[in-house]
């Protein structure tokens, strides 16, 4: 570093003495030895100068660049925080449910739960594909003759209006959707009542 800042003194110098005037040379060679050290200590600050502001100008583009890179990391860090759930993992959980199998409807005795074949409980989360609606049950009644459809229709779920067409009966269980209805009093397998568009909606575990 020292060589190459006395070589470009030495330039400066060359440079600047072509541009004197013959007299001016005359006057440094008789006796301008003060002046060529000022001289020559004036081209050593502008190049000191330089070589700090060089310095500089190299630290504030290093500090643009590190906030550059730190912005662009915490819009990496936001988006993946803002991510939505993947839809597999949405899939994944709506899984965990079981169904029943097959499906059992019974009276009010008959425990409710995940029906198999070793295990025979009546399915408690009954749907209906028919009117995309829940199936409801009452235990210890059953529906009157006089039900029909408009009744359920107008009326489900509201439990205060349908007991205008329930009768007390121990050990039945009355069930009704929104456009069907049975009275249950035994287990017995949905698949023997081909009229219903019942279905098990899945328990959770």
């Amino acid at each position: 570093m020292a060589d190459d800042l006395d070589a470009l003194l030495d330039e400066v110098e060359t440079k600047f003495c072509r541009l004197q005037a013959p007299g001016t040379v005359g006057k440094r060679d008789r006796g301008g030895g003060e002046e060529a050290m000022e001289e020559k200590g004036r081209s050593a600050k502008i190049l000191t100068k330089a070589v700090v502001d060089e310095e500089d100008i190299d630290d504030i583009i290093k500090d643009i660049i590190d906030e550059s890179s730190f912005a662009k990391k915490t819009v990496k860090l936001k988006s993946k925080s803002a991510s939505p759930i993947p839809e597999s993992n949405s899939a994944s959980i709506q899984a965990h449910g079981k169904s029943c199998c097959p499906v059992y409807l019974g009276g009010s005795s008959a425990p409710c739960g995940i029906g198999t074949n070793i295990s025979p409980r009546t399915c408690d989360r009954l749907r209906c594909t028919a009117c995309d609606f829940h199936v409801s049950h009452y235990n210890d009644y059953q529906w009157d003759k006089s039900c029909d459809y408009l009744f359920f229709r107008n009326n489900m779920p509201e439990l205060s209006k349908l007991r205008v067409k329930m009768t007390k009966k121990k050990g039945s269980r009355a069930y009704a959707c929104q456009c069907s209805w049975r009275s249950i009093d035994e287990l017995s397998d949905l698949r023997t009542d081909r009229q219903l568009r019942w279905v098990c909606g899945k328990h959770i575990e």
